[in-house]
């Protein structure tokens, strides 16, 4: 892992196998796995392990030996003795192995052979609130980037519970505790009748010892997705009824001129009402909807472009990209109202089929990789408010410069920097994970988060070059 030979690793494995031949007690196969190379190796052989590999690329394996019941990946890269493991479990696209694999390893590492265990690479775990806050949030970021945190990630896809036992500092054990580590998780797997499934599947790790299911943790991201769902109900309703009559000419207009009324009797209370106030509106669909699809399927073109960019093209690729994401929402805004000249109600109608297909997803996606849920939702709740036809024009400019603040182009941006990564490897590492790893994280930023944006942009950029329409739409927002 990381680049580092694990010549340790590999000489306890190899050891570990002579070790193995000796007894006669294993009732499955043990399978010892080198590879050259830790990310694509590993992927390629359970792929050709499945029949599901790529022919030209990967050739077919002549031996196989049945369903797999786990995984250990052992990494020991340096020769002195270490001081703890870290455990590594996180899988592709947020997938995670059985927690009764985890527990058995930490079970047996830290209560027989007396290794201290740590996670999420907090070396230092005091067990207090800030540490379990920090581990919690780096096991969402890792899951929700939805990369391979280890040569065992590729197995997860299959079904296969794998972790990666990863030796980490410089203490007093040495090869024989993490030998011994090794063959007491082995003889437990040896031991199963079955898959692991008993324990959970869905669930975020406070600590070695703690964790949160997924009964505790999920409605969150479906409270933060039903944002978006009630709002796209609240302007289905509000396109359907007519603007709010003009109170002043009501009150001046006489005879035969005069609108009809309707006189609304209640509990004593008499209320007079024009009959036009509840009429119906009919709901033109087919602008609103085309426009909605169109923008998706534009997501596309980044997807494509970033997946397929030379190593030498891509950061100025990207940074182009950024630039004119900024422009972009002003030339459809344009373009939509030359050509289509959309009434208020199609606009609200954009805005509502935007806001119900992004809460409808958010809401699935959280059953299959909640962080990734759950950060795109925090950042694209602001997309509920835009655009808020009642401001005037210089703040309309101002929730633009916001918006664009919290664009995803912008968004990646202020992450690469904070975490010191060069937009270029970030790319490269997603377009490596979409073709060998199958990480569709790339699937939900441009074809999901980025069109809900764009949308909320166009509207805002509509508002602000078609002032007048404005007017006619603060009386259905």
């Amino acid at each position: 892992m990381d680049g580092v030979l694990n010549q340790s690793g590999i000489a306890l494995v190899l050891t570990l196998a002579r070790y193995f031949k000796r007894w006669s007690l294993w009732s499955k196969d043990i399978i010892i796995l080198i590879t050259a190379d830790s990310r694509a190796g590993p992927q390629a052989w359970v792929d050709a392990y499945h029949d599901a590999h790529s022919s030209p690329l990967v050739a077919s394996l002549p031996l196989k030996s049945g369903a797999l019941q786990g995984v250990v990946v052992v990494d020991y890269p340096f020769s002195h003795r270490f001081d703890s493991l870290h455990i590594v479990y996180d899988g592709i696209n947020g997938q995670l192995p059985n927690l009764d694999l985890f527990n058995t390893a930490v079970s047996i590492a830290s209560g027989q052979m007396g290794i201290a265990t740590s996670l999420q690479q907090m070396w230092r775990h005091g067990d207090g609130y800030k540490d379990r806050f920090q581990t919690i949030l780096r096991g969402m970021v890792s899951q929700g980037l939805g990369h391979a945190s280890g040569p065992h990630s590729s197995f997860i896809p299959y079904h296969v519970d794998a972790i990666t036992l990863q030796a980490v500092g410089e203490g007093w054990h040495d090869e024989m505790s993490m030998g011994r580590s090794i063959e007491s998780i082995f003889r437990s797997l040896n031991n199963l009748l079955e898959h692991l499934h008993q324990s959970f599947f869905f669930y975020l790790l406070m600590q070695a010892n703690r964790f949160v299911s997924i009964g505790t943790y999920l409605p969150s991201t479906m409270l933060v997705a039903v944002n978006f769902t009630i709002m796209a109900i609240a302007l289905w309703l509000q396109s359907g009824r007519p603007p709010s009559p003009n109170i002043a000419s009501t009150k001046t207009t006489l005879g035969k001129d005069s609108p009809d009324v309707d006189v609304i009797e209640q509990e004593g209370m008499v209320a007079v009402a024009p009959v036009e106030s509840f009429a119906i509106v009919e709901r033109k669909l087919f602008l609103p909807l085309a426009f909605v699809v169109g923008v998706h399927f534009i997501g596309v073109v980044p997807l494509y472009l970033f997946n397929h960019s030379s190593e030498q093209f891509i950061s100025l690729t990207y940074y182009i990209f950024a630039g004119t994401n900024v422009v972009i929402p002003h030339i459809l805004a344009s373009a939509l109202g030359h050509y289509f000249s959309p009434t208020a109600q199609q606009y609200v109608l954009i805005k509502c089929f935007s806001l119900l297909w992004l809460g409808m997803f958010l809401s699935a996606l959280a059953t299959l990789n909640f962080s990734l849920a759950f950060f795109i939702g925090l950042l694209s709740a602001p997309l509920t408010f835009v655009p808020p036809a009642s401001l005037q024009s210089s703040l309309t400019f101002v929730a633009g410069a916001l918006l664009n603040i919290l664009a995803p182009t912008a968004i990646l941006l202020g992450a690469s920097f904070y975490w010191g990564f060069p937009i270029g490897g970030i790319l490269l590492e997603a377009a490596f994970g979409w073709d060998v790893w199958g990480m569709w994280t790339q699937v939900v930023i441009w074809c999901i988060w980025w069109p809900a944006w764009l949308i909320a942009a166009v509207l805002l950029a509509s508002s602000i070059k078609q002032p007048d329409m404005v007017d006619d739409r603060r009386h259905i927002i």
